[in-house]
């Protein structure tokens, strides 16, 4: 749908950028030290999360997830419709 939700090198994958509700997201930046304001993106809603073992694995899916559904959301209902058949 010409909407991106992460953003990260696919060959070094040392951290990839997301979207995040921006609340969550300041939670998160306060929680870990891995997870910084979007680098090179609008700070308020997206993370940067070093890939590093210090955020786990499971919180990183979960986020992944987060952020391609805030992307879906943001969707005039024509193009969800679209989605929602591809899925």
């Amino acid at each position: 749908m010409n909407k991106m939700f992460a953003l990260c090198d696919v060959d070094l994958f040392t951290s990839v950028n997301l979207k995040c509700d921006p609340e969550r997201a300041v939670q998160l930046r306060e929680q870990y030290e891995a997870i910084i304001p979007g680098y090179h993106m609008n700070k308020s809603h997206w993370n940067t999360i070093a890939i590093d073992g210090t955020v786990p694995d499971k919180l990183i899916l979960e986020l992944i997830d987060h952020s391609y559904q805030l992307i879906v959301e943001s969707l005039p209902k024509k193009l969800k419709e679209e989605l929602a058949q591809l899925e």
